[in-house]
């Protein structure tokens, strides 16, 4: 019954915030007219919730912050939920604080739809571990909501053959990981998102994206595309 919509991020060059991903925005909502909104990526969580909610106002969805209520008790009354961009770390420190990672979990498993974007994409998979924010809190854990068994790396970026930068490239980055991991990553260009809907994943959007798998070569993929078999299950 999972419904996700993952997001490599919610601003793309030339359109405004979660423009470009309105029309995959409304088909994961389907009938739904509710959205909880999860601000903790940002410091200034109000100014969030109150950007998010003009432009779900536009599309005609009411959007309300988690803060603006008992976070647990929200949640469980969730019709959708949205979780924002912003501090990878900062954000999962947030939902530990508020003890919403079960919660969340089993509003999910019931069926809610699930909106993330950047780091609210990234918190979906198993962990933090491929995000590349600084570590401005520090978590209880790395574990994060676990809803899909892979990792996200969103605002991937393709190495610069004219570049002189002789620092670790994502790719390089996505690779050390999976010495230490087994665990696909799914890198997102930015315009690309994940839907998932039951056991089925297909890439959509306006970019392509990079598939990384221990001890496989990584893959290409480009919207609109079932890319179920490179993220779920053996190599």
């Amino acid at each position: 019954m999972t419904r996700l919509l993952l997001l490599s991020s919610s601003v793309l060059y030339g359109s405004g915030y979660l423009e470009h991903a309105e029309a995959e925005i409304r088909d994961v909502l389907g009938a739904v007219r509710r959205v909880l909104f999860v601000p903790y990526a940002l410091f200034d969580r109000p100014a969030y919730a109150r950007r998010a909610g003009d432009r779900f106002a536009s599309w005609g969805y009411a959007l309300e912050s988690v803060d603006r209520a008992d976070p647990r008790k929200a949640v469980a009354a969730a019709d959708a939920v949205f979780v924002g961009g912003g501090n990878t770390f900062r954000l999962l420190n947030a939902l530990y604080q508020n003890d919403l990672l079960t919660a969340l979990r089993r509003r999910i498993e019931q069926g809610v739809p699930y909106i993330g974007s950047s780091a609210g994409a990234i918190v979906a998979g198993p962990s933090l571990k491929t995000t590349k924010d600084m570590p401005i809190v520090e978590p209880p854990s790395f574990d994060a909501l676990g809803l899909v068994p892979f990792q996200i790396s969103p605002h991937y970026l393709d190495p610069d053959p004219s570049s002189k930068h002789m620092g670790e490239t994502q790719e390089e980055r996505i690779l050390q990981f999976l010495e230490e991991n087994d665990a696909p990553v799914a890198g997102l260009r930015e315009g690309a998102m994940l839907r998932i809907d039951g056991g089925v994943i297909t890439l959509e959007g306006r970019a392509g994206a990079r598939l990384f798998r221990r001890g496989a070569s990584p893959v290409e993929a480009f919207p609109v595309a079932d890319v179920t078999a490179h993220l779920v299950g053996a190599a």
